[in-house]
């Protein structure tokens, strides 16, 4: 999993929001915004190719993303891979923002930082549809973990 994720739990969702909406925020345009996340995508670990399976992939994605949550100590943490890198990007920024956080804090926070920075909006349709499929798996899982406490 992402190791930055046991770092970035320390900081509540709240406050990871902030983060990002300055760091993006100051990006000069749409260029920079894609550029910003083709970087995430590159740092972001890949999978083993044992988690690449079916069950995994994202339906609604142009490309293929995988999701591979899982569940410990109280805490959900996101781990992906994805065949394009703004899909990996894209990814990344989502879950290195919900991983390490419990079930009813990812349930109860949208990713709506991301139109608020510009980066919805300089994805494309299927992008967006693979964007919002990914939050509806996160927010999923999160409800299946809360409901199992």
């Amino acid at each position: 999993m992402n190791t930055n994720a046991a770092i970035a739990h320390r900081m509540s969702l709240q406050q990871k929001r902030a983060d990002l909406v300055e760091t993006i925020g100051l990006l000069p345009d749409g260029e920079e915004r894609l550029a910003y996340l083709l970087s995430r995508g590159r740092a972001f670990p890949p999978l083993e190719s044992r988690f690449k399976t079916d069950e995994r992939l994202l339906p609604g994605c142009v490309s293929q993303l995988w999701l591979v949550p899982e569940y410990r100590d109280g805490r959900c943490y996101y781990g992906m891979d994805a065949d394009a890198l703004i899909t990996k990007g894209i990814a990344a920024v989502m879950c290195g923002f919900y991983s390490g956080e419990t079930p009813a804090e990812i349930i109860a926070m949208e990713p709506d930082f991301l139109a608020e920075v510009g980066i919805t909006q300089v994805l494309s349709p299927n992008r967006a549809n693979g964007l919002a499929s990914m939050r509806q798996r996160i927010k999923a899982f999160a409800q299946h973990c809360l409901a199992q406490a």
